[in-house]
């Protein structure tokens, strides 16, 4: 299991939830952030830190953004597992769901 960062977190990327994880596991693509499956502990902390109220427990993701889980595990199919996401900073990239999505959360 793992947490999921969904819709709300598109074109926003506040990234408090990156100042909370202790594992250094929430990657940046070019229009939201991703959290690695194989490197996430679950614990927790990201999801109160989120004033978007993006990350879901892998359970708990609403059905209408249950499309978010394969998202963000795909993110991950030509990135691997780096070992950290500060150490690779912004990959530029995201899965083409989400490139393909127009303008998000702008009001």
């Amino acid at each position: 299991m793992t947490y999921v960062i969904a819709q709300p977190c598109v074109d926003v990327m506040d990234r408090s939830c990156v100042e909370e994880c202790p594992v250094d596991c929430i990657y940046e693509g070019k229009r939201s952030l991703y959290i690695h499956p194989d490197e996430c502990v679950d614990c927790g902390a990201c999801e109160p830190a989120c004033p978007t109220e993006a990350i879901f427990y892998e359970d708990d993701l609403p059905e209408e953004w249950s499309q978010y889980y394969d998202v963000n595990v795909g993110f991950f199919d030509d990135l691997g597992s780096p070992g950290g996401a500060a150490g690779l900073g912004p990959t530029g990239a995201d899965p083409e769901y989400i490139a393909q999505l127009p303008p998000q959360n702008q009001d």
